[in-house]
């Protein structure tokens, strides 16, 4: 019982009503173009607060249904802050509201939860290693949480 966070497009905010809308949704605006610092520093802040955040590691949606690569973003959220990490897979909305689709249609979509993960020995590192050393690390992040995200099955367990 306690808040949950987004990240969203900054564009997306320009539209009249729309930004409205996606504040009352906890909704915070990023620059996905590298200019992030600021989205990153209020969601960090919500999570030192207590608040939960729901990150998208491919930092946008898919053009073909499948899982693409994750972004360091992620990573870099994630050594900064605390918290756990819970993978979630979502199936389903690729066919409901994919990229190529102009009204969003009815279709099944299935959540999975995985189990929670921790990265406290590469926080740690990151602590006290090189500039280089935690770009890495910020991506070694990323590709975990995208593994754990595959692995994630749609059928019951």
């Amino acid at each position: 019982k306690r808040g949950i966070n987004y990240l969203a497009r900054e564009s997306l905010f320009r539209f009249p009503g729309m930004g409205a809308l996606l504040r009352s949704w906890n909704a915070v605006p990023v620059d996905r173009d590298g200019g992030g610092a600021k989205g990153l520093k209020i969601i960090l802040d919500r999570l030192l607060n207590g608040a939960g955040i729901i990150l998208f590691p491919e930092g946008t949606r898919t053009k073909d249904g499948r899982l693409q690569p994750a972004r360091s973003g992620i990573g870099l959220t994630v050594i900064k802050s605390a918290a756990p990490v819970v993978p979630v897979r979502v199936f389903g909305t690729f066919e409901a509201y994919g990229r190529h689709i102009k009204i969003p249609r009815p279709h099944r979509v299935v959540v999975k939860y995985g189990k929670p993960m921790n990265f406290e020995k590469l926080r740690a590192e990151a602590k006290a290693c090189d500039k280089a050393r935690l770009k890495q690390i910020y991506q070694e992040v990323a590709d975990e949480i995208m593994t754990a995200i595959a692995t994630l099955e749609p059928k019951a367990d």
